[in-house]
């Protein structure tokens, strides 16, 4: 395993950070107070190619491996301090893109992707509904084949991007009597008749980023948008959540290295008694902290994703980096605050608002209970059957 990046990606990386910090953190203290999600943002994204990177060239992407996507998205979350933007772009590319291009037949390929590589479109995917968090696939939501139709009833909660999406990628179950094994994804498109955005949901964090409860009346789709095969949402949903949960924490990296460089400045200029408050062990003592979270992060997260890239299952290694990094990040921001004093619980100096944005990350994509029970179904621990593989895959 080589844990140095490329010419190529470092240049790539360099040019990642260059492009987020000139274009991406305009107005962003009123736009996180006023929820207001930025589609000139998202449209400069996707003009640079964040949101195509893994998808393949035939389909406007970049082809890029999860490596140099992680890269990338590290990079992305170094350089923008919009984090609820880079929330909406994850959840865009893992549980929309991802799902299509794994799954899809052909024409949906043809049809979806490149208005998603492109920006043109947003996508979701809509599993979460207010009696099945954690427990994913104990689903309300049914489906049933009439003809050359599917109708869809039920409700979805806690849904990024639902305000602005044009393609939804809905999970019911088809066979309730199959439990988990007869959940099934369609994709939806917006206008079509029963589907509609039912309330508007309101965040500590992450604010910039839409949310949205989901409701389906009647909805009918057609037999041509069934996603893979009838009874095969679980599939699709746990390779959604292997690449999310990798390359969500990526961001999460570079938050925690500006976060890290923005403490170590403020410690060297900010004086008391005399000298620089970085020469007091308290003070120095949580640099090195930080320093070294940063690094065992970055090893956990790497090394998922280098799995990844050599077409390797990554299950368990994607739940350790998703926990860890997660809990890092929210430490990584309560010493940075804690340096900072008085002024990091200010929010013109913006490091309030890393706090509130990475404490989500403890909750999304199953949040870090659910990762130590997939962790623990690996050593034959878990009391998850769903989230407990008997057997670890390796290729």
């Amino acid at each position: 395993m080589d844990f140095a990046w490329s010419e190529e990606q470092q240049a790539f990386r360099r040019e990642v950070i260059r492009f987020a910090q000139q274009e991406l953190n305009e107005n962003l203290i009123e736009r996180d107070l006023h929820e207001e999600f930025s589609w000139d943002a998202w449209r400069k994204c996707a003009k640079f190619g964040i949101q195509g990177l893994p998808i393949p060239q035939e389909y406007g992407g970049g082809d890029a491996d999860m490596l140099t996507t992680v890269c990338g998205l590290e990079a992305l979350g170094y350089g923008c301090r919009d984090n609820g933007l880079i929330f909406s772009i994850n959840a865009h590319m893992w549980t929309s893109e991802i799902p299509i291009l794994k799954f899809g037949t052909e024409a949906q390929k043809k049809k979806y992707l490149p208005k998603l590589v492109s920006g043109e479109w947003v996508g979701l995917h809509a599993m979460t509904e207010p009696m099945s968090g954690s427990d994913a696939f104990s689903l309300l939501s049914r489906a049933e084949r009439k003809g050359d139709r599917y109708v869809i009833n039920g409700s979805k909660t806690f849904i990024t991007n639902a305000q602005n999406a044009e393609v939804i990628i809905v999970f019911a179950n088809l066979d309730p009597e199959k439990g988990a094994a007869g959940i099934t994804a369609f994709i939806l498109d917006k206008d079509t008749p029963g589907f509609t955005i039912s309330k508007k949901l309101h965040k500590m964090g992450l604010r910039t980023s839409p949310m949205a409860e989901l409701s389906f009346v009647d909805c009918e789709v057609p037999v041509e948008n069934l996603l893979g095969k009838e009874g095969g949402g679980q599939t699709i949903f746990t390779v959604s959540m292997e690449w999310e949960r990798i390359c969500i924490m990526a961001s999460h990296l570079g938050a925690m290295q500006r976060m890290l460089e923005t403490s170590v400045k403020y410690a060297k200029e900010r004086r008391q008694f005399g000298q620089a408050i970085g020469n007091f062990p308290p003070i120095s003592t949580k640099i090195a902290d930080m320093d070294i979270r940063l690094e065992t992060a970055r090893l956990v997260l790497y090394k998922a994703a280098w799995l990844k890239s050599q077409g390797k299952h990554a299950l368990r290694e994607g739940s350790i980096a998703k926990a860890y990094v997660a809990d890092a990040c929210i430490q990584q921001a309560l010493d940075a605050i804690q340096i900072h004093g008085g002024y990091g619980y200010m929010t013109e100096y913006q490091i309030e608002r890393e706090l509130r944005d990475a404490i989500s990350g403890k909750i999304y994509s199953g949040t870090t209970e659910i990762q130590k029970k997939i962790i623990a179904g690996f050593h034959g621990l878990s009391d998850v059957p769903s989230a407990a593989p008997a057997r670890r895959e390796q290729g």
